[in-house]
């Protein structure tokens, strides 16, 4: 299970877009990707996840795909919303 979406505002509720109980997964990273493809962050198992940037300069608001690649070497694809 993963959020649907993130509204990272510095409010302390959803700032970080990370799937829950990652961190038991070692080994295993989330790659998060912009709608043309481009890989955008990688995230690996125990981080806090991802706030919304990329070199400190905030993404717009829009759908973000990901990947999750598990240590097993399944493959997990879905989709989110980062809201401003």
């Amino acid at each position: 299970d993963y959020p649907r979406f993130f509204s990272p505002n510095g409010d302390g509720y959803n700032d970080f877009w990370n799937i829950a109980k990652l961190e038991n997964e070692a080994g295993s990273f989330l790659n998060i990707y912009d709608r043309y493809g481009k890989l955008l962050k990688q995230i690996s198992a125990g981080s806090q996840g991802w706030d919304g940037t990329i070199n400190a300069k905030n993404m717009p608001a829009d759908d973000y795909w990901f990947m999750l690649t598990l240590r097993s070497g399944r493959i997990i694809k879905g989709h989110f919303s980062l809201k401003r």
